[in-house]
């Protein structure tokens, strides 16, 4: 989908700020929402690209407001009620209502280590012909789903140069969605500055951007 979420190469939004040795965490709570994220997972009553899409939803204005552990926080929330896990009223005010069924935890603290250990990302069985090489030329394509989608605006109607084929993964599009995990080929292509900003951009930089399949089209 089209929104504030997808600010990539906009102007106006203030410079990168680099902190060196930043920490992991600036405060204790970004942990904890970090620890509850991962044991909310645990349920498997949705996915990482149907969360990343609930945050594509937050209003403009609480996106922009918002801190990157804050946008989780929302979204979780968000996913909580909609599968039922908890209601509004009882994030309100922090007590169960009358009629809730206590469940027991998916994720145990004995479990933990093997949950770290398997990572948010699953690569799909190999399979299929790839429409693309390394070397060719190819064409981002210029659309504007509704849905979640992880092709950036600024790319879209682009030419670039496939670099490499990292191998078949879940479809993020449809997988979002619940409509099928839908596995495709993932490449990274090239495009320089130039071609994405003008000629204004530096003739020596370029950004490497991975495209499923469906993203790319033949020029």
């Amino acid at each position: 989908m089209n929104g504030v979420h997808d600010m990539g190469g906009m102007h106006g939004m203030g410079p990168i700020e680099y902190e060196r040795n930043e920490p992991v965490f600036h405060a204790e709570w970004e942990g904890r929402v970090y620890a509850i994220n991962r044991a909310l997972g645990a349920w498997r009553k949705w996915n990482i690209d149907a969360g990343r899409h609930q945050i594509e939803l937050l209003p403009p204005a609480d996106y922009l407001r918002m801190s990157y552990y804050e946008k989780w926080l929302a979204r979780n929330i968000e996913l909580l009620v909609q599968h039922g896990l908890v209601t509004h009223r009882e994030m309100q005010t922090g007590t169960p209502d009358a009629d809730s069924v206590k469940a027991v935890p998916a994720l145990t603290l004995a479990g933990v280590p093997a949950a770290l250990a398997r990572g948010n990302f699953r690569r799909a069985q190999a399979g299929g012909k790839q429409l693309f090489q390394a070397g060719q030329q190819v064409r981002a394509r210029n659309m504007n789903p509704l849905g979640h989608t992880r092709l950036p605006c600024y790319a879209r109607g682009k030419t670039g140069t496939v670099a490499r084929c990292h191998g078949v993964f879940v479809f993020p599009d449809t997988n979002a969605h619940f409509r099928g995990e839908q596995p495709q080929p993932l490449y990274s292509a090239r495009f320089t500055a130039r071609e994405l900003w003008g000629a204004d951009a530096s003739p020596r930089d370029s950004v490497y951007i991975d495209m499923w399949e469906s993203y790319l089209e033949h020029i």
